[in-house]
């Protein structure tokens, strides 16, 4: 009996088991019937979706698809990481303050760190460069006031990012990296004015990071701003009317008053204004130094401060004449200014000359009041020119009224720094007493010459030798400028002492060349600036030369230093520095008495500080003001 039980319960385990038998045998095909199913819904669902999304795209336009496909399409490259959010503000009746408070709220909705600043308690020098650095972001409201300007909370820090652009000590990568939005407020009843302020932001920001500010062609475009667009258009229509204007008066050589033509084009004008000068009349132009601005802000003077005395902050940086007979490779303009070899231009008189720079100069001063650091005393001493460097470009003395004009800075009790590139030595002789003439002295041999200020003139090297010896015959303040190119006029001091000789001159200024940038006019390299320390090692190497001279001041900052005739040395004191009231009342009696009261170097000579002299551990840096390193992340440029 147990045999048969067994046999009909192993028949009954195989009845219950055959269909799960089956259905692993057939395993293959259940799993391929599933992934048919789950195809099928998932194709179905894609085309719902894709129809949905065609319908959606009917009702936006193609410009705004692209930039959500751009936007989309940056999100998936990478994730951006914000630390924090600065909105800047400039505002004139409260609004853009008012719109910088409204969009914190909204960035502090996000958990974000979020600041407020009013331009006008932001030093931009300082601290912008920091902002490209962090990994924050910048955003800008701007308000455009009268007649296109920025509100003046907001000048300086628009003046400063304009002129930055164009300075080669800030370079394109100064601010590279910077995130940054820039908002413009205004009132398109304005016209041609309307949100005027915000396109230098955006386009000097844009210059210096290099990125594309060209819009789309398929970017949307308000109907208020059609007016921007009609204005662009009047802009291009009349430069290519100035452009053919400009080819006439080329092939005629004439303007319409026939006294011949301007020296200053259109296009040099567009060009000279981009870089921060202030153009006067047909052949003149006057430019803020930096040295200026540094001491209205008690942060320094310039190497004639420390050589000279000068006061920086109320010093006019000019030109009569932006012609020059040289093509030199350190033009700090990178040839941009006109060249020739005689005048025949258009000429203006030396009266409107002098009468609109000052007025340039000091409506560039006022433009100081109330930046952050400027000093209240300086700014208004900054407003009476006190001193004027006739060498901002270009030849000075190639200006016919030259003795007219400087007559008239000193009517005006301007002293007057004159440099000339040593071409034109009839000029020289003939030249009425200035305070102080300089020579550029930038090559001491004929070929060293040729090579680095490229003269027009063929008979340069006799020009230049008749030069030096032209001004041996000054009585007043003479001085050589060297200007060390490594590489090219560094190992000539056998050749630069002789030339000492000929010119004898009460000083000579020795200073490492500046790099002005890269330019398809020169081959100048950084390579080619010289260490401050070399400098002082040729400085002393050519007194050694020259017996009746030697080394008195340093200005470490310029890269220059000083040397000076021992006849300046008296009872162990340099006297190199200048009585400016003396040397005035000596002029007005030299002016007097038609030239026959002459006047000497010695006459108005003073005493030379302790801090400027070589070897002092201030290296020339008045201890009045105080020392300001720029945070920077681009290369120190040796002699700026």
């Amino acid at each position: 009996m147990s045999t048969y039980e067994d046999i009909d319960s192993s028949v009954d385990v195989w009845d219950l088991t055959s269909p799960l038998l089956s259905l692993w045998i057939n395993r293959f095909y259940i799993y391929l019937g599933f992934a048919l199913g789950i195809s099928l819904w998932i194709c179905v669902q894609i085309i719902l979706k894709k129809q949905a999304k065609n319908s959606q795209e009917k009702c936006i336009p193609k410009g705004t698809q692209d930039l959500m496909m751009k936007g989309s399409l940056s999100l998936q490259k990478k994730q951006v990481f914000v630390s924090g959010v600065k909105i800047f503000y400039g505002s004139q009746t409260g609004t853009a303050k008012g719109f910088a408070a409204s969009l914190a709220k909204a960035v502090t909705a996000l958990d974000l760190p979020v600041t407020v600043v009013n331009l006008k308690d932001y030093d931009p020098d300082d601290r912008l460069a920091g902002e490209a650095t962090s990994k924050g972001v910048c955003v800008f409201l701007l308000a455009t006031y009268t007649d296109g300007q920025p509100t003046e909370s907001a000048q300086w820090f628009c003046k400063w990012l304009q002129e930055a652009a164009h300075d080669f000590r800030y370079g394109k990568t100064y601010l590279e990296g910077m995130r940054y939005a820039v908002f413009g407020l205004g009132n398109s009843a304005y016209l041609s004015h309307f949100n005027k302020e915000e396109e230098p932001c955006e386009s000097s920001s844009e210059e210096e990071d290099g990125s594309n500010g060209h819009q789309s062609l398929n970017s949307v475009v308000d109907v208020e701003d059609l007016g921007k667009i009609m204005d662009h258009m009047k802009k291009e229509k009349r430069e290519k009317d100035q452009q053919e204007e400009k080819m006439s008066l080329l092939r005629t050589g004439k303007n319409e008053d026939g006294d011949g033509r301007a020296m200053i084009t259109p296009a040099l004008r567009d060009a000279l204004t981009k870089q921060g000068y202030q153009l006067i009349g047909s052949h003149s132009g006057v430019k803020l130094c930096r040295w200026t601005k540094a001491m209205l802000r008690g942060r320094g003077g310039c190497y004639k401060h420390t050589f000279y005395g000068i006061e920086s902050h109320r010093c006019m940086e000019l030109t009569p004449s932006l012609a020059c007979a040289n093509k030199c490779v350190f033009c700090w303009r990178h040839h941009t200014n006109p060249v020739g070899t005689e005048w025949r231009w258009k000429m203006d008189q030396p009266e409107m000359i002098l009468k609109e720079a000052i007025e340039s100069h000091q409506r560039m001063i006022r433009q100081f009041k109330g930046v952050p650091g400027v000093q209240a005393e300086r700014f208004q001493e900054g407003l009476e020119v006190r001193h004027c460097a006739l060498s901002l470009v270009g030849e000075p003395i190639m200006y016919p009224e030259i003795n007219a004009f400087l007559e008239l800075l000193h009517q005006c009790k301007i002293s007057s720094f004159l440099v000339t590139n040593a071409q034109f030595p009839k000029e020289i002789r003939n030249l009425k007493p200035v305070t102080q003439l300089y020579v550029s002295v930038d090559a001491s041999t004929k070929d060293s010459l040729r090579k680095i200020d490229r003269p027009l003139f063929k008979d340069f090297w006799q020009r230049f030798l008749d030069s030096l010896k032209a001004l041996a015959a000054k009585e007043q303040r003479t001085v050589y400028r060297l200007t060390l190119v490594k590489s090219w006029n560094v190992d000539e001091l056998q050749a630069y002492a002789r030339l000492v000789s000929l010119g004898n001159p009460d000083f000579i200024e020795v200073k490492g060349v500046t790099y002005c940038g890269e330019s398809s006019a020169s081959s100048l390299t950084m390579a080619n600036v010289p260490w401050h320390e070399e400098v002082v090692r040729f400085v002393q190497e050519l007194v050694e030369l020259i017996p009746d001279y030697e080394l008195a001041c340093e200005h470490e900052h310029s890269n220059c230093l000083l040397i000076a005739h021992r006849k300046f040395k008296i009872d162990g004191e340099w006297w190199t520095w200048i009585d400016y009231r003396r040397f005035q009342e000596l002029i007005q009696r030299y002016e007097g008495s038609g030239g026959s009261e002459t006047f000497g170097a010695k006459d108005y000579m003073a005493r030379t500080p302790f801090w400027a002299l070589f070897g002092a551990q201030e290296r020339g840096f008045d201890p009045r003001d105080t020392r300001h390193q720029r945070k920077s992340r681009s290369k120190d440029v040796s002699g700026c």
